[in-house]
C-alpha cells in the first residue's frame, strides 16, 4: 500500500506550484474530490481547487505521489486510508487545527465532485454533517492527555467517515453498475 508523502514535502511542493492552501486542507480537498466521485487525473489541483489556471504537478512529484497514494488508500479494502496532518512534533493545537482544516478542504472537494444530490446513505448524511461541524471548529489551548486521546478519536472518526462517503458515492455506484 503506498504511503502518503511527507507533510513537509507536500507543503514545499504546494508552494513551488503556487497553491495558496494549507497542506492538510489540500489533502482534505483531494480526498473529498475523490470520495465524491471526482476523476483521478494528473491535473487534480486545478479540479480540486476549482482554478483552471493551476499547473499540473510533474509525474513522480510529491503532489503526484499524494494523488496516487490517496486513490490507492481510498480503494483499499483493508481500510488503510490515512489523513495527511501535521506530525506528532507539532503542538496539540496545531494538529487539531490541521484536522479542522483537513475537514474544510474535504467538504469543498466533496461538494465540487458530488454536487448537491450525492447518493448518500443515512449514515453518510450524518457523517457529512459531522464533518461540517468539525470544519467549523477551532482548537482550544490545552496539552493534556485527555485532549490527545480526543484528537486521536476525532482523527479516526474522520477517517471512517471519509471511507463511508467514498463507499456511498464511488464504490456503491460502481458495484451496482457491475451487477447490471
Amino acid at each position: 500500500m503506498p504511503e502518503l508523502p511527507d507533510f513537509a514535502d507536500i507543503a514545499q511542493a504546494s508552494r513551488q506550484l503556487g497553491l495558496a492552501v494549507d497542506t492538510a486542507e489540500l489533502h482534505g480537498a483531494l480526498c473529498g474530490w475523490l470520495a465524491g466521485g471526482g476523476a483521478n487525473v494528473a491535473a487534480w489541483p486545478a479540479r480540486v481547487l476549482a482554478d483552471d489556471q493551476l499547473p499540473e504537478p510533474a509525474a513522480g512529484s510529491p503532489l503526484d505521489e499524494l494523488r496516487l497514494a490517496s486513490v490507492a488508500q481510498l480503494e483499499d479494502r483493508g481500510f488503510a486510508f490515512d489523513l495527511l496532518l501535521p506530525t506528532g512534533g507539532s503542538s496539540l493545537d496545531e494538529r487539531a487545527e490541521g484536522l479542522f482544516a483537513w475537514c474544510r478542504g474535504f467538504l469543498g472537494g466533496f461538494g465540487l465532485a458530488a454536487g448537491a444530490d450525492a447518493p448518500l446513505s443515512e449514515e453518510g448524511q450524518e457523517a457529512l454533517q459531522d464533518l461540517a461541524r468539525l470544519a467549523r471548529a477551532t482548537p482550544e489551548s490545552s496539552e493534556d492527555e485527555e485532549d490527545e486521546d480526543a484528537l486521536a478519536e476525532l482523527e479516526e472518526f474522520v477517517r471512517v467517515a471519509v471511507l463511508l462517503l467514498h463507499g456511498d458515492c464511488v464504490l456503491g455506484p460502481r458495484h451496482r453498475r457491475s451487477l447490471n
